[in-house]
């Protein structure tokens, strides 16, 4: 069985840890921008602070139901650069970056017009609406950069780069806290100067990685005009992609609700415990974006129509899974530390500090779940078998909002700390582990493989 490894044992832990590793740092970063802007905002009054809140929720939903910009490009890129078929990665990305710049544009065009219906719908009074649309219109301004560089990432990934995304990142996120300053502060525009900061830095950052494919395109003769066949398949992918993370929003705003039902410390702990869940995510999701671009270039490089081939992806697939338990346990242990010896960090209030710190355990305890989960959406994302990903939320869903209800009902006749518990054992173990079961089954099967 080994020699039809891909590469020797050490070999794919190096590349494992040299995309995932990076690819780590870039989503850490990221989070950096809506950062900055709160703490400078802030600063400015809670009007303008809800203002903020409001605007970049528009935005961080929008780019949160657009990521298939990348998700969808990466295994496309990585199989043809499997296949050492770099004109055809190039133009991939080519038709991904034009899909990204066209939908950029016209959710642009859409927000700014429709703007204050939006919000009006989210429930913001005249004067939050007002600081609202100060913030988003500007923003707005950065949308196509912001989807281009969710593209161009895409790209970058499955050429197996993931060290560039993160540098970029890196500097821009630092660029934008020094934007923020000068235009909030030394300009005094305010909410809107934090907007326009960031747009800048968004259109910085495409420009910077714009030139990489550009390079490519030109190196390897790939027209610029995009091809509609190209540009069908990156709308059949995202919209399957589109359709899970709809079902995964779904599924965390019931969880929000039936949090607000148990009352206002139970809701202060599930901010607390599902921002630190997030952050233990994105260590979790490094791993899945190393097994999108891994899987997605041996895919490329097999003859699938081989049993040799067929066993080298079937490997490289189960060490992934392995990694994924590795890091589960790390993250885990982790996240056991912080609940059981720093919960005090986070709040003052003593009942919230007790929730925090039982239900840091129960995410603890689930973490190895947690992360074989993340991995094996990464190993058929890298497959392409995104329509399977889309239907499989949705059966994810229907097994999951009974539990929510169940808790729900059940919640007067349990005490408060039982009643959060059970709310994070059925996110954890139902949620999660309804997800393991439809992913490790197509997984455990040779469909995918093709």
């Amino acid at each position: 069985m080994s020699a039809t490894r891909p590469a020797p044992s050490n070999t794919l832990h190096r590349q494992i840890l040299h995309l995932a590793i990076p690819a780590f740092g870039a989503l850490v970063a990221e989070p950096l921008f809506v950062m900055a802007d709160s703490a400078m905002i802030g600063h400015l009054g809670t009007d303008k602070l809800a203002g903020l809140t409001l605007g970049s929720t528009i935005i961080q939903t929008v780019i949160g139901l657009m990521v298939f910009l990348s998700y969808s490009t990466t295994p496309a890129v990585a199989r043809a650069y499997g296949k050492n078929n770099l004109a055809q990665a190039y133009a991939a990305g080519r038709n991904a970056l034009w899909v990204a710049l066209g939908l950029g544009a016209l959710l642009g065009i859409l927000g700014w017009v429709f703007s204050q219906q939006l919000f009006t719908a989210l429930g913001a009074d005249t004067a939050t609406t007002i600081n609202a649309q100060e913030y988003l219109h500007p923003s707005l301004l950065g949308l196509p950069a912001m989807l281009g560089v969710l593209a161009i990432v895409g790209v970058l990934r499955g050429l197996q780069d993931t060290k560039t995304p993160l540098y970029v990142a890196t500097v821009g996120a630092i660029v934008n806290i020094v934007l923020d300053w000068v235009m909030i502060y030394l300009l005094g525009w305010g909410l809107a100067g934090s907007a326009i900061a960031t747009a800048t830095v968004q259109w910085g950052m495409f420009a910077v990685l714009s030139v990489s494919l550009w390079r490519g395109i030109t190196r390897y003769g790939v027209q610029l005009s995009p091809e509609l066949s190209g540009l069908r398949h990156v709308f059949a992918l995202g919209s399957w992609l589109m359709l899970r993370s709809l079902s995964m929003r779904v599924a965390l705003l019931g969880t929000v609700i039936v949090a607000t039902h148990q009352g206002q410390t139970a809701l202060a702990t599930y901010q607390l415990t599902m921002s630190f869940f997030s952050f233990l995510a994105f260590a979790l999701d490094s791993l899945a974006i190393a097994a999108q671009a891994l899987l997605g270039k041996e895919l490329g490089a097999q003859n699938l129509n081989t049993a040799q081939g067929k066993n080298a992806v079937l490997d490289l697939k189960n060490a992934l899974v392995r990694w994924s338990l590795y890091f589960g346990v790390i993250t885990g242990i982790f996240c056991a530390l912080i609940g059981f010896t720093g919960s005090w960090i986070f709040s003052s209030d003593p009942h919230v500090q007790h929730l925090f710190a039982l239900s840091l355990l129960v995410v603890g305890l689930t973490q190895p779940l947690a992360a074989y989960v993340f991995v094996l959406d990464g190993v058929l994302m890298g497959a392409e078998d995104m329509r399977y990903l889309g239907i499989a939320s949705l059966i994810v869903l229907g097994a999951y909002v009974p539990s929510l209800l169940l808790v729900d009902v059940f919640t007067p006749l349990m005490g408060q700390s039982t009643a959060f518990i059970a709310l994070w054992l059925a996110y954890s173990t139902v949620f999660m582990g309804a997800r393991a079961v439809t992913l490790g089954r197509r997984a455990r099967t040779e469909i995918w493989v093709r």
